[in-house]
């Protein structure tokens, strides 16, 4: 199972919004076969182990990160391939959330006697597919925030200038988070300061290119942003219709409303299957995401650099009065990028 889970993050970059899934075909303590899931349309894992073997794979165990799907999609059942194969038993990391499949892939398994187990390396396999998981039990996707700021918490000088607090090493790893990304966000605010591309640049290997986004309530954003030339599409959220007339930009409009910023991620999961965000912007929208608790997870690159208090700070939240009404923060990882620091944190644990 450890190495089907290794297997499966080859799928990291490529297969959204499916998820991420590694199969590992085994016999007689002899691997088979292997394979992983590549891109959504094609072979799921399952599939690619089956294609893999040199052998016959008749009463083998199949080790599997996810359930194996049992409905008719782009590509056929995965439990009809391995019944048709005759194999002995499946053991699987977890169900899968999907209420399309949700335990009958496995009940459609053990009706043809074949034996299935559960639960091994579980919780491996959830930090596989955070986003797929949250967007099938919520409606949500996972969102994680980046942020740069000096040893001081300052994001920028008082006169907005931030390129760059953090090196380029940290910038070239903000690239594999893009590419790991169903979509990037950002503001208004900071398309017009720093008319960003939300692209993902600097990368190595085969990548889909995130959505981009805009939240921009009052349709600020300019016709002339340079992420409009780029590849692929632009959302842009508003309160208001926008006058931005382009081809590779869609204008969504999203009636005001105190759970509106909550609605805009409901869609972008909803209508374009998005399943991690990551959201690059300022003090306010970062802000908005942490008073909400809506943000899953919060990145923070932190520079060798003091800007001074007059510079901007991290986040524009106000109004904290004492300790206890603070918002508390669970540190999983710190590891040094370059000459920076980088801590994720989660919220709401």
């Amino acid at each position: 199972m450890s190495r089907a889970l290794q297997l499966a993050k080859r799928g990291r970059y490529t297969c959204d919004p499916n998820p991420r899934v590694g199969c590992v075909i085994a016999r007689d303590g002899i691997i088979l076969g292997e394979g992983w899931h590549h891109k959504a349309g094609e072979a799921h894992a399952e599939i690619n182990a089956i294609n893999s073997a040199n052998n016959n794979i008749s009463r083998s165990t199949f080790y599997i990160t996810l359930e194996p799907c049992s409905h008719h999609g782009r590509t056929p059942p995965c439990a009809e391939a391995l019944i048709s194969n005759e194999i002995k038993e499946v053991i699987i990391a977890m169900i899968d959330p999907n209420p399309l499949i949700a335990g009958k892939g496995i009940k459609l398994l053990t009706d043809k006697g074949i034996n299935v187990r559960d639960g091994l390396l579980a919780e491996q396999a959830l930090g596989l597919n955070k986003g797929f998981i949250k967007r099938m039990e919520t409606g949500l996707p996972y969102i994680r925030c980046k942020l740069a700021m000096s040893l001081d918490g300052r994001t920028a000088l008082a006169n907005g200038n931030s390129q760059w607090i953090s090196g380029e090493a940290s910038r070239r790893d903000v690239h594999r988070l893009r590419a790991a990304s169903s979509a990037i966000v950002t503001s208004a605010d900071s398309i017009i300061k720093d008319d960003s591309l939300l692209t993902v640049r600097d990368f190595d290997g085969n990548i889909k290119q995130p959505l981009r986004v805009i939240i921009d309530r009052q349709a600020k954003t300019s016709a002339s942003a340079s992420m409009f030339l780029q590849p692929g599409k632009t959302i842009i959220y508003s309160q208001i219709s926008s006058s931005i007339k382009h081809e590779k930009v869609e204008t969504i409009c999203i009636k005001d409303q105190e759970d509106w910023l909550q609605n805009v991620f409901r869609n972008l999961a909803a209508e374009y299957q998005i399943n991690e965000v990551l959201v690059e912007c300022g003090g306010r929208l970062s802000a908005a995401l942490i008073e909400s608790k809506l943000l899953d997870e919060l990145i923070v690159y932190v520079a060798p650099k003091i800007l001074g208090s007059d510079a901007q700070a991290m986040t524009n939240i106000v109004g904290i009065e004492s300790l206890e009404n603070s918002y508390s923060l669970t540190l999983i990882d710190t590891r040094q990028i370059g000459s920076d620091i980088r801590l994720t944190y989660q919220l709401g644990v």
